[in-house]
């Protein structure tokens, strides 16, 4: 079973990825594992050679790859499209153009027999030890020789190929190398700096830091782009339950019709409503449902750190945004560079994997990222910061991921709110205290959050065989 590795060299570009939702293990991994297949028939120059492909999917791939997506994001990851920048309105035409044809272009360069519905297979009772989320890519060339790999996906949208050291990554020597939270708390104290300081420097040391400002604030452009549509879109989300969409009609309720016409409108229009505390609370919960409606419709969200809990981290920064008048260039990066790293001290130490750990591994890691930049942002100390993580992942500590029908839906979009107003709720406790007196470090919790994971039944993370999934009748359409 893959375990943690606090040796692990993390940027904030690995922590937040540009993707497609509705999950970043179940989809926008195996699309990543798809594009490393291809790379590597490139590279052994065989990639033209090859005249069949197949895709067996494993675990909790196979459990609720149905459900996530997972079928269709292999395939368009063995198309060679980017998750970054695939157009997400041409995801379902280009399968259905597939399915129909029963070819595809791979790698966008041959074209080779594939049908859907008999070369993704679904392996129900197969699991692999190193981790539950396995697929292996199966390639069939003119010459008759077969080639065979597997990868796993192990939360976040990381992959390993099978046979590589999950935890050892290339990179720079890194001014400032952080393993766990008192790590972080060194380096803060000996410098000076905040957290979001350290992190900056850091980064330094793998790019120029105009180039790492340009990418953290198309994370957030990202982020922004995607709250604005989900409180603007209504509907059912796709996938058979009939959830219906809510944000769009909880935030149309809280405008009252002012008027607006664009995001910056809209947010001067939403301030102007005042800072009320249930005013603000729903505000919270309508941007972090929009983010996971969006999400559960395949559209283009930022992992932070998992797609599952992608709403979290952008409630909590508008609500920064908004209603503490953090609309800010600088703020913004600081809070995004912060969270980071409480996301990276978390899968050294745990994981951030739902497979291997259930819902604290992603609600409740993205809860104790947001709290811990929120309170930076706030004015908080360095220990408050740390105080605040420890806090929401305290109170997020075995919870279990239970997908109905392995839709990232119920009870997924509703958890990223309870998840933003726990990172809030705890950043004020921790800026109302004095980090002197807790008796929890930020590292117990992770290595009790690890140690729940171990011990959590199986049935409970991302397989759909327990919890909610197993008591909620279904009654699926098709769609």
């Amino acid at each position: 079973m893959a375990s943690r590795n606090p040796n692990e060299a993390l940027s904030v570009f690995d922590i937040f990825k540009i993707g497609v939702g509705p999950s970043s293990s179940h989809t926008l991994g195996p699309w990543r594992a798809a594009l490393r297949f291809l790379d590597g028939l490139r590279t052994q120059n065989r990639l033209r050679d090859v005249t069949k492909v197949q895709v067996l999917l494993y675990g909790s791939l196979a459990k609720t790859g149905k459900g996530h997506g997972t079928d269709v994001a292999v395939i368009l990851g063995l198309l060679g499209e980017d998750p970054v920048t695939f157009p997400v309105e041409d995801i379902y035409p280009t399968l259905a153009r597939i399915t129909e044809e029963h070819q595809m272009q791979l790698g966008k360069d041959v074209e080779v027999v594939f049908d859907p519905v008999a070369d993704v297979v679904f392996l129900m009772n197969e699991s692999l030890p190193f981790h539950p989320n396995a697929l292996t890519f199966l390639a069939t060339f003119g010459n008759g020789e077969t080639l065979a790999e597997t990868f796993y996906s192990i939360g976040g949208g990381f992959v390993v190929k099978e046979g590589e050291d999950a935890g050892k990554k290339g990179g720079p020597e890194l001014p400032f190398p952080i393993a766990d939270a008192e790590d972080l708390l060194h380096w803060c104290i000996k410098t000076g700096l905040p957290v979001s300081e350290i992190v900056a420097e850091n980064e330094a040391a793998w790019r120029p830091e105009a180039q790492t400002r340009q990418g953290v604030w198309q994370i957030w452009e990202t982020m922004r782009d995607c709250i604005y549509r989900g409180c603007h879109t209504e509907g059912i989300l796709p996938g058979g339950l009939d959830v219906v969409r809510r944000a769009a009609g909880l935030a149309k309720k809280l405008i009252s019709g002012k008027s607006y016409t664009d995001f910056d409108t809209w947010a001067a229009a939403i301030r102007s409503g005042g800072s009320g505390f249930k005013y603000t609370l729903d505000w919270v919960s309508a941007f972090a449902l929009a983010v996971n409606e969006e999400n559960a419709s395949f559209s283009r969200v930022v992992t932070a750190p998992t797609n599952g809990a992608a709403g979290v981290i952008p409630a909590v920064l508008l609500y920064y945004i908004i209603f503490n008048d953090g609309y800010k260039e600088d703020a913004i990066l600081r809070f995004l560079y912060n969270a980071s790293e409480i996301g990276s001290i978390f899968k050294k130490g745990a994981t951030i994997s739902a497979a291997m750990g259930g819902c604290q591994a992603e609600i409740g890691v993205s809860s104790a990222m947001a709290a811990s930049a929120l309170t930076e942002c706030l004015g908080g100390s360095v220990r408050q910061c740390l105080m605040a993580a420890e806090i929401a992942m305290e109170h997020h500590l075995g919870l279990t991921c239970d997908p109905v029908a392995g839709l990232v839906q119920v009870p997924c979009i509703e958890r990223n709110t309870m998840g933003a107003i726990k990172a809030i709720t705890a950043a004020q406790l921790a800026l109302q205290s004095n980090p002197d007196n807790a008796r929890v470090s930020l590292d117990n919790v992770v290595e009790t959050m690890w140690e729940t994971a171990l011990d959590m039944n199986a049935k409970y993370k991302e397989t759909a065989e327990g919890g909610l999934a197993v008591h909620i009748p279904l009654g699926l359409k098709e769609c």
